[in-house]
């Protein structure tokens, strides 16, 4: 895929997920949450270049700073999601202001690493970006169903 084509693709599916996220939605605890990061995660990880040749040691420490960075960061924006039951006892979830500020923070955090590669004169593929939202997006889900789960355990106990 050419970068462009990347850039778009992790643009609609911030798009998509953020103004998912901002609704009050039924929360699907037997969804296949991994199925989308899982695909962006394949398509980052067939390109050839995704550590630059020309300055591996730098451009792995950068890409793996980067992962680090984007755990954090899905654990923090799946934190801010709240999760409640309503009255027939479903789940329902729904991002706040902070979810926002997370993004915020996480496109900040994005771009910081790619100033730094740029400091550093290592070329960085755009398939990092799609590597980094499909984990993000998986760490934010992960979060938000093992916070589900432990409302169904207190709710169970209450019971």
């Amino acid at each position: 895929m050419t970068a462009l084509s990347n850039v778009l693709i992790a643009v609609a599916v911030i798009v998509l997920v953020v103004g998912r996220q901002l609704r009050a939605r039924r929360l699907d605890t037997e969804r296949r949450f991994w199925l989308l990061p899982v695909i962006l995660a394949a398509v980052a990880l067939r390109d050839p270049v995704l550590i630059d040749p020309a300055h591996k040691g730098a451009a792995a420490l950068i890409l793996a700073g980067s992962l680090v960075t984007t755990l954090g960061m899905g654990c923090a924006w799946g934190w801010t999601m709240r999760i409640w039951r309503d009255g027939d006892g479903a789940l329902w979830t729904q991002g706040s202001t902070a979810t926002v500020f997370a993004w915020v923070g996480a496109i900040a955090i994005r771009i910081g690493w790619y100033a730094l590669g740029t400091a550093l004169h290592v070329h960085q593929s755009t398939s990092v970006l799609m590597l980094s939202l499909g984990l993000l997006l998986l760490v934010r889900s992960s979060v938000v169903a093992w916070r589900a789960r432990q409302l169904d355990d207190k709710h169970a106990l209450a019971a």
